[in-house]
């Protein structure tokens, strides 16, 4: 086991390698995530290119197609992604389900938990390391100037003005920041986070109907991802 474990690993370093490599190019992967509530459009950062290799290759497995967004938190985030939530009744407890491997933990200062932020789950191991495959989607709320300061205080590393600003603005979850991976941002659709969230569940943080997701991946340019989604690699 712990050799298959190791050959995974390779097999990640291998593909972030990869991904690195493409850095310079005029292309990007645009990841599509449907649900029955909506359709979201993710970006991938090259700052993270271990979660941004293994999320591509299960999107290109199609690994997530069927799987549930399994729980959900007002005002905080949606998460799915565990291989066990596919055709699960609505008595199955959910949320320990793995692909048997973790990715390192890959924490960059200009990365962080605002609305739209796609991250790793993670169970409580010291390194921090992700889920091979569990991911949640940032909902979060707007903070006040005194709320703030009290979240930032309770993150793992510091969060600078310019992202205080945006957790004021947009919002988030600020006291997530150093703890876990944030590796990719929602450029559209936005408001389905909004919708899935607002969906009845029960005491478990489970939906009362089962939202599925469909994800995909395509190669465009990154010129015709800015122009249609306004993402800008500049920042």
């Amino acid at each position: 086991m712990k050799n298959n474990k190791f050959l995974l690993f390779l097999l990640l370093s291998a593909f972030s390698l990869n991904v690195s490599a493409q850095k310079k190019s005029k292309k990007d992967d645009l990841i599509t995530i449907k649900t029955d509530q909506g359709t979201m459009q993710v970006i991938l950062f090259d700052e993270t290119p271990k979660h941004k290799a293994n999320f591509i290759k299960l999107a290109k497995d199609k690994f997530y197609d069927g799987l549930l967004f399994h729980r959900v938190i007002e005002s905080f985030m949606i998460q799915g992604g565990d291989p066990e939530s596919r055709n699960a009744d609505s008595e199955k407890m959910l949320g320990k389900g793995d692909n048997g491997y973790k990715i390192p933990a890959e924490f960059s200062p200009k990365l962080f938990h605002q609305k739209g932020a796609l991250a790793a789950a993670r169970d409580n191991n010291p390194a921090k390391e992700s889920s091979g495959c569990q991911f949640y989607i940032v909902q979060g709320k707007k903070w006040n100037k005194a709320d703030l300061d009290k979240q930032a205080a309770r993150a793992a590393r510091k969060i600078t003005n310019e992202q205080k600003a945006v957790y004021e603005k947009i919002g988030g979850t600020p006291h997530l920041d150093g703890s876990y991976t944030v590796f990719g941002q929602v450029i559209d659709g936005i408001d389905v986070i909004d919708k899935i969230t607002s969906y009845p569940r029960d005491e478990r943080d489970r939906p009362e109907k089962n939202i599925a997701m469909k994800v995909s991946v395509k190669k465009m340019k990154k010129k015709k991802i800015t122009r249609k989604y306004g993402w800008n690699y500049g920042a």
